[in-house]
């Protein structure tokens, strides 16, 4: 029988979410790619320092630890040339991450491989590729590879801090906010606080992170978080929609417009999500942090 990936969660990512390649990054950006190809090769046996989803991955990939079977598996999926390839392997396994599949299209679209792995999360720095996954159906996020790194307080703890509109949920309710103003945006959902929202492109790895969570004997544990600009009234509905879902988050924080960014940082997440490039910035000088470029706000 051939091998497969059923039942695991899967993330896809770019080598540059992983690892820190951003001076090589610079060179392969100017389009000279034989020198980028020659600076990698140069640097094979020196191991990549940990880029923005670093703890995220590893930590995921500790789920693995005691299992009687895998449950987490991740594939690089990159821009990236199979020389480039190699310093990839071999900086994960410097680290210790047992990271065994890739694939690396030197500037090709790598995106067209996330149905093929069956990809649960594609995390990307090209915005094309990332715009091109949520298409599909793919939760992916443009990560910023520039954020603050994860906090080391938490080993035993994975952290993940979701928006809600147009990430877990759909953008319904934002489209009211953007066209008729918050007064309507209440009222609207004070009204239909019994309705549950529409899925977002984020609500499949919600689930599949709720059966990982779900595991007997894991070793490494599993911290959500809503974190949202919606207040009182409007509250009601995100979480009733949690409930209707059968999705409990451990955290959520009703900001009502405040900025994001200290929170997330009393929080610790190894990554957040949200749909606002705006939030976004302002959370990623203090927690990793992904752009979903999905819904009204990002011309969706």
């Amino acid at each position: 029988m051939p091998t497969t990936l059923e039942g695991q969660l899967v993330v896809a990512i770019s080598s540059r979410a992983l690892f820190d390649f951003e001076e090589e990054n610079r060179l392969f950006e100017a389009g000279d790619d034989r020198d980028y190809m020659a600076l990698q090769l140069e640097r094979l046996d020196r191991p990549a320092q940990p880029g923005v989803a670093f703890s995220l991955v590893q930590k995921l990939l500790a789920f693995n630890q005691g299992a009687p079977s895998p449950r987490v598996e991740v594939v690089v999926l990159s821009r990236n040339d199979p020389v480039s390839g190699m310093r990839v392997f071999r900086s994960a396994r410097h680290y210790g991450l047992p990271i065994q599949r890739g694939v690396f299209t030197r500037g090709e679209p790598p995106w067209r491989y996330l149905q093929p792995l069956a990809a649960t999360l594609f995390l990307s720095a090209n915005e094309a590729d990332v715009r091109a996954a949520l298409a599909t159906g793919v939760p992916a996020a443009r990560v910023y590879p520039e954020s603050a790194r994860a906090s080391v307080r938490h080993p035993q703890e994975v952290r993940i801090a979701f928006d809600g509109d147009a990430v877990l949920f759909s953008d319904e309710a934002e489209r009211v906010y953007q066209s008729q103003g918050l007064p309507a945006f209440q009222a609207h959902e004070s009204e239909h606080a019994a309705r549950p929202l529409p899925a977002g492109p984020f609500k499949p790895l919600l689930h599949a992170l709720h059966r990982l969570q779900a595991e007997p004997g894991a070793a490494m544990k599993l911290r959500t978080a809503l974190v949202t600009a919606r207040s009182a009234p409007a509250h009601e509905r995100a979480i009733r929609t949690l409930m209707d879902w059968r999705i409990d988050v451990d955290a959520a924080m009703f900001l009502g417009g405040l900025a994001k960014g200290a929170f997330l940082r009393e929080f610790e997440p190894d990554f957040f999500f949200d749909d606002q490039t705006g939030h976004i910035e302002n959370a990623a000088a203090h927690v990793p942090a992904g752009h979903v470029a999905a819904g009204v706000s990002n011309g969706g």
